[in-house]
């Protein structure tokens, strides 16, 4: 913090005693310089009905419906035509995405938001699909999906069961062309890459030399569902 000063009284032992004099503090984040606007837009795609509302956005397209609540971000969020945006297609509309007086930390926000909102576009249009790989070189590694829960045994030869939830809308499938594969898909991309965390996360090797037990199951290919044409 910055202390400001009367010009009369410089000691601060004399400001101290001196009753009458009323001190003032200066924050550094107000001493920062701030970016007056930072803007960015992200295209509606065609099929894709969007609704906005108090930073609320709600996208609904031919998977599935997704929202997602940014109020925890002071920015303003709106649904403008192309004409309006720089360089934009008049002919579709845009999410647009302001920000006043931000700082450097802030404005990472802005493409953060604008990620958020392309993957829930690519999620209800596509999908997401990540598939998972078993690794082990003596103990063959057994997962089976029991009502909700996907359980692994047999990892590294333990008894232990390790049983991971699946997240709302997450769909498990055993795949049938690829040994000791799963695969995990679904519209929401945090759902889904936080379930393949899991998975891997339950199978990390401890108190043993990581150079020597490789075993576990591994993320191998992720991203979004290919488009048949």
């Amino acid at each position: 913090f910055f202390f400001v000063s009367s010009p009369s009284l410089s000691c601060p032992r004399a400001l101290a005693r001196h009753s009458s004099f009323k001190s003032v503090y200066l924050s550094k984040d107000n001493l920062r310089m701030k970016t007056v606007l930072a803007t960015r837009a992200v295209a509606i795609p065609d099929g894709v009905e969007v609704t906005l509302g108090c930073r609320k956005i709600k996208v609904k397209g031919p998977l599935g419906e997704i929202e997602r609540d940014f109020k925890h971000i002071s920015m303003d969020l709106r649904i403008v035509q192309g004409d309006v945006v720089e360089k934009g297609d008049p002919e579709l509309k845009y999410v647009k995405v302001d920000l006043w007086f931000a700082t450097r930390k802030q404005l990472a926000c802005v493409r953060t938001v604008c990620s958020h909102i392309e993957n829930m576009f690519i999620g209800v249009k596509q999908g997401f699909l990540y598939k998972l790989r078993f690794v082990y070189s003596h103990f063959p590694i057994n997962v089976t999906m029991s009502g909700n829960n996907v359980e692994i045994r047999n990892f590294l030869g333990e008894k232990r069961v390790r049983k991971v939830a699946l997240l709302p809308g997450v769909k498990y499938e055993r795949s049938s062309d690829v040994k000791d594969e799963i695969q995990l898909s679904g519209i929401d991309i945090a759902n889904v890459s936080l379930t393949a965390a899991k998975i891997q996360q339950m199978t990390n090797v401890r108190h043993k030399d990581l150079r020597k037990f490789l075993d576990g199951i591994y993320v191998a290919e992720k991203g979004a569902v290919p488009v048949v044409e």
